[in-house]
């Protein structure tokens, strides 16, 4: 399973974003896509997942209100739509991709065995 992360860039406060990731395969081995992201200084950190059986996303407190995650069937892709953006959330976000298990906790980075390159998001004040 390959990922390509897209769609970051520079945008002011308050504005918005929408990230993309392409996934090379839809497969029944693939149970979630996740989103994190590094932010300087920081420990890469969990932003958003969503599970490919319908079941709704799941999002950090940081992003809930704020960013709205989707599949786009018809392009084999998840997207992200970031709004309310601020300069907190500055950063390279990666996109993830987590096989069935008996258990996969979704917010876990360790839960994610496939991962795209990142795409950098800058949110200036």
């Amino acid at each position: 399973v390959q990922l390509q992360a897209s769609g970051g860039g520079l945008v002011a406060a308050g504005g918005s974003l929408r990230l993309s990731c392409a996934v090379s395969e839809r497969t029944n081995n693939v149970y979630a896509v996740g989103w994190f992201r590094k932010i300087p200084g920081k420990e890469r950190e969990f932003v958003a997942a969503i599970r490919l059986t319908g079941a709704a996303p799941t999002y950090s407190d940081s992003v809930r209100g704020r960013f709205t995650l989707a599949t786009d069937d018809a392009k084999n892709a998840v997207t992200l739509e970031m709004n309310g953006l601020q300069p907190d959330d500055t950063g390279v976000y990666y996109c993830a991709a987590a096989r069935t298990a008996k258990v996969v906790v979704v917010t876990s980075e360790y839960a994610y065995q496939y991962w795209g390159q990142g795409t950098e998001v800058t949110v200036s004040s």
